[in-house]
């Protein structure tokens, strides 16, 4: 067991002040040191403390198992599928699955609250997270935020509210602390709704991006990286534009990622009890990961709603991996023809479905593996989790 101990922590209000991050540079703003949980904080963070296996061990009832491939890659699991809502949400990122078991879960009762994450009135992409009690509130949040958001900020409220029964949607090194300090909530049942994430950004960082990369960095309503090889940015009128991996301006963007993304090793978000994503999917179709019976409780909700497919896995990224790891090294950056050329080739014989999830995974590993070694030493050997470890000593990497 490797929860924190149970205590007092209302004691910890006067170390509360907000400006204080024990991760320093590596803090990813989950928001656990805005509240009093911070007195949790050295055994929460995932950047001071990894503890993935055991604590999946608690979620899940086991942990990855290491001579599995696909354990290093998906984590636990008792079912992962292709799917997609049926008649889709207006104005969803893809089609509305997160939110419409969200929806539900609060319609039925089950919860009496959902964390999830707004954005200001001031600006479409500054979260505001909060605890929705309505399916308005739910609606509100939809689409993501590709920045650093405090979504466990939030938690005193749920503390003071009363709250017995809540569900709380999150990326990994949030789902990593929200499951250390889960005894400590006094609820009667987490629900954990996670997304895959990776490669947030500061909102400065964000705008970059988009000044760099779109043609119109001001009506960009949302973007994700696909599995055709291309940023798909979707517009205010409707429009979508498209920009291949290849052609993005690396040498501007390199250093525009936040180092605690830089330093993750949970792209998948292995302790959630359900995962909603896109990157093991066909192209159109969400990634569901079902974790435990939690999960399949969650998604049970809305089967009825969603049509699905099997996984399916085509291609072999290897190659591909192994010539990305120089070439983000290096800053390469394609002229836009000839991005756009091998972006064509790519998606006619690149990996696809679950191979290009290992892909993805691969190159964020090995990438960040080579973060933490020349950035933070003495942190590399107890900072990269097993799988991660195997994962990328399926490469060579430079020496340096």
């Amino acid at each position: 067991m490797t929860s924190v101990n149970t205590g007092n922590h209302k004691k910890a209000r006067a170390i509360k002040p907000s400006s204080r991050r024990p991760a320093k540079e590596l803090c990813s703003e989950c928001g656990l040191c805005d509240t009093y949980y911070i007195h949790y904080v050295k055994e929460a963070c995932a950047f001071l403390n990894q503890q993935v296996a055991e604590l999946e061990a608690e979620a899940h009832g086991r942990s990855r198992n290491l001579d599995n491939p696909d354990d290093w890659y998906f984590g636990v699991r008792q079912e992962m599928m292709a799917a997609r809502k049926i008649q889709p949400i207006e104005g969803a990122q893809w089609t509305g699955i997160v939110s419409t078991i969200a929806i539900e879960m609060l319609d039925r009762g089950l919860v009496e609250g959902v964390v999830c994450v707004q954005n200001t009135k001031e600006d479409r992409f500054q979260p505001m997270p909060i605890i929705a009690r309505t399916p308005e509130e739910v609606l509100a949040a939809r689409v993501n935020k590709p920045t650093l958001s405090p979504n466990l900020s939030v938690l005193e409220q749920v503390e003071r509210s009363g709250m017995k029964r809540l569900l709380v949607i999150g990326v990994g090194c949030q789902i990593q602390a929200l499951r250390t300090v889960e005894k400590q909530l006094g609820l009667e049942k987490l629900y954990v709704l996670g997304t895959p994430c990776v490669d947030n950004v500061t909102r400065a960082g964000l705008q970059k991006f988009l000044e760099t990369t779109s043609r119109s960095p001001d009506t960009v309503v949302h973007y994700e990286f696909m599995q055709d090889f291309r940023v798909h940015f979707k517009h205010e009128d409707g429009s979508t534009e498209t920009v291949p991996f290849f052609g993005l301006k690396t040498n501007q963007l390199k250093d525009v990622f936040a180092p605690s993304c830089m330093s993750c090793f949970d792209y998948v978000n292995s302790l959630a009890d359900l995962v909603v994503g896109y990157m093991g999917a066909p192209f159109g179709w969400q990634w569901i990961v079902v974790r435990n019976d939690t999960g399949r409780e969650m998604l049970d909700l809305v089967r009825d709603r969603i049509e699905t497919q099997p996984v399916m896995s085509k291609g072999d990224r290897h190659q591909a991996v192994q010539q990305s790891i120089p070439a983000y090294d290096k800053a390469v950056t394609l002229p836009m023809w000839a991005a756009k050329l091998m972006g064509v080739v790519i998606e006619k014989i690149g990996p696809k479905g679950l191979e290009y999830a290992r892909f993805s995974i691969d190159s964020h590993f090995t990438r960040n593996y080579l973060y933490v070694k020349r950035h933070h030493p003495e942190k590399l050997d107890a900072h990269v989790p097993e799988y991660a470890k195997r994962i990328v000593g399926q490469y060579q990497l430079p020496a340096k």
